[in-house]
């Protein structure tokens, strides 16, 4: 009678191992892939939330209180580089109508240490590369009123302490017709009584900022319009042909609401992308990682969004 041999292994003491064991990892049975805790998922979600808001809200505040400054000293670089070429061939600006953005003059008052070109134009958005020319006012130097507007708080903040003026204070214009030289005659804020009329033939100047109507936060909060008249006894010719009026937005504290919607939620709309990608990327990849590749484009559009967030702040700010 002949039987079958069961096929079994035999290991080095002698032992018998069945056929199946051999298949098993030496490390025993494989555990089981388990998927990533909800709670996990909320914190990536929330912590992502939190940090973005903060990396976008500190940019902001930093960028308009100190480094929107080095960007209007690159612009005025530029426009100083426009306007004496210009100068030099004779074809700077003299009026009436000129293209907004366009410099016009240049300002330069030595008791506050300011020396700045004129741009036309005195919207918010104009304003950030530095001080505007009021366009239904004469030029700088022109028989007549004429009306520059500059920031107090905000990108390089040029008119910050022209409330410090006294009167007799000297004010050096050039404009494509020539220099003149203005003598402060008065400072004033709101209720105070308006100057003098102008004298015959005699050009005036008025720089209008805004300025901090509280000692806390003062960088923050310009509640209220300061103005400061100057003249000089001899004016250049004006042409004909000035604007009536302005837009509201181009008018002290005005603001560009209506403008820039769009824009505005266009931002908006790639800093919420920017979230969600970093939201997914964290879950493939390294906080760290993530983080180091995300934030200089998160910046980038906080930049983006800094400046068209100050077209809806008062223009004066």
């Amino acid at each position: 009678m002949t039987t079958t041999p069961t096929s079994t292994s035999t290991s080095t003491t002698g032992t018998a191992v069945p056929p199946d064991a051999r298949k098993q990892p030496r490390g025993g049975a494989p555990r089981p892939l388990t998927p990533p805790a909800r709670g996990d998922d909320i914190w990536s979600v929330i912590s992502t939330t939190s940090v973005m808001c903060c990396l976008v809200a500190g940019w902001m505040l930093a960028q308009m209180l100190y480094l929107g400054g080095l960007a209007q000293d690159r612009a005025q670089d530029a426009l100083y580089t426009e306007f004496r070429g210009e100068l030099a061939a004779g074809t700077a600006p003299i009026g009436p109508v000129v293209e907004v953005g366009r410099p016009v003059a240049t300002l330069s008052i030595p008791h506050i240490g300011v020396h700045q070109v004129v741009t036309e134009g005195t919207a918010s958005g104009d304003l950030l590369g530095g001080p505007g020319h009021l366009r239904n006012t004469v030029l700088p130097g022109q028989l007549g009123t004429s009306a520059v507007f500059g920031r107090a708080s905000t990108y390089g903040a040029p008119f910050a302490r022209i409330g410090e003026l006294v009167r007799g204070d000297q004010i050096n214009v050039t404009t494509a017709q020539g220099a003149r030289r203005f003598k402060v005659i008065g400072v004033r804020r709101a209720g105070d009584p308006l100057p003098q009329p102008r004298p015959e033939g005699a050009s005036r100047l008025v720089l209008v900022s805004g300025e901090a109507s509280a000692a806390r936060l003062p960088s923050l909060s310009p509640g209220r319009v300061v103005y400061v008249d100057a003249e000089a006894d001899e004016a250049f010719p004006t042409p004909a042909g000035l604007p009536r009026v302005v837009p509201d937005p181009e008018q002290a504290m005005g603001t560009e609401s209506g403008a820039v919607m769009p824009l505005l939620t266009l931002c908006l709309g790639l800093l919420l992308a920017l979230t969600l990608g970093v939201i997914a990327a964290r879950q493939r990849f390294s906080t760290a990682v993530v983080w180091v590749v995300a934030t200089p484009v998160v910046i980038a559009v906080a930049w983006l969004t800094t400046d068209v967030v100050m077209r809806l702040l008062p223009n004066l700010m």
